[in-house]
C-alpha cells in the first residue's frame, strides 16, 4: 500500500458532505508539504482528517466536510486574487466495486515518490484516501482526489492559477 498511514478517524461520510470555500484559517493538518514553483509561488498542500486544504500565494483553498456547510462543492469556480485568475472544478465519479478499488490504485501511483503530493490512507479501510498533487502545466496547479468505499465515489478536483 503506498500513502501515509494516518492514525485519525475518517471524517468524511459522504462526497456530498463535502463543502468548497476560499479564504478560511488553516485547519490541523494530518500531512504537510510545501512545493516551490517556478512561477515564484510557495504552495502548501495540507491533508486534513476531513479533507485538504491548498495555500498557493493569496489563494487558500479548502474542501473539507466543514461544520455548518460553507459552500457546497461546485463543478467550476473561478475568481481573481491580486495578480492571480483562479479556477476551480471538481466532479464526482461513481464506480463500481472492483473498478473503484483500480480507480484509488490509480490515485496512490499519482502521488507515489512524489516530493510535490501526499497520500493520505485512512484507518479502517485501505480505499480511504485523500490525496494531493500538484499538476504540471502552464501556470500554478494541483489536483485532489478523495475516495469513499463505503459509496464506491471519487470526488476529483483540478485548480489552476494563472498570472493576469
Amino acid at each position: 500500500m503506498t500513502g501515509i498511514p494516518l492514525a485519525a478517524p475518517y471524517l468524511d461520510t459522504s462526497a456530498d458532505e463535502l463543502s468548497f470555500a476560499l479564504g478560511l484559517s488553516a485547519h490541523d493538518a494530518l500531512a504537510v508539504t510545501e512545493v516551490e514553483t517556478t512561477a515564484g509561488l510557495t504552495v502548501e498542500l495540507r491533508l486534513l482528517g476531513a479533507s485538504h486544504q491548498v495555500f498557493a500565494g493569496p489563494v487558500r483553498e479548502t474542501v473539507a466536510c466543514l461544520p455548518g456547510g460553507s459552500r457546497q462543492l461546485p463543478e467550476t469556480a473561478t475568481e481573481e486574487f491580486p495578480g492571480w485568475v483562479y479556477r476551480f472544478s471538481a466532479r464526482v465519479e461513481h464506480h463500481p466495486q472492483t473498478e473503484f478499488a483500480r480507480r484509488v490504485a490509480e490515485v496512490r501511483a499519482t502521488a507515489q515518490g512524489r516530493a510535490d503530493a501526499l497520500c493520505g490512507v485512512f484507518p479502517g479501510d485501505a480505499d480511504a484516501v485523500t490525496a494531493l498533487a500538484m499538476d504540471r502545466g502552464p501556470g500554478v496547479g494541483w489536483r485532489t482526489w478523495h475516495t469513499y468505499p463505503q459509496t464506491g465515489h471519487v470526488v476529483a478536483t483540478h485548480t489552476r492559477m494563472e498570472k493576469r
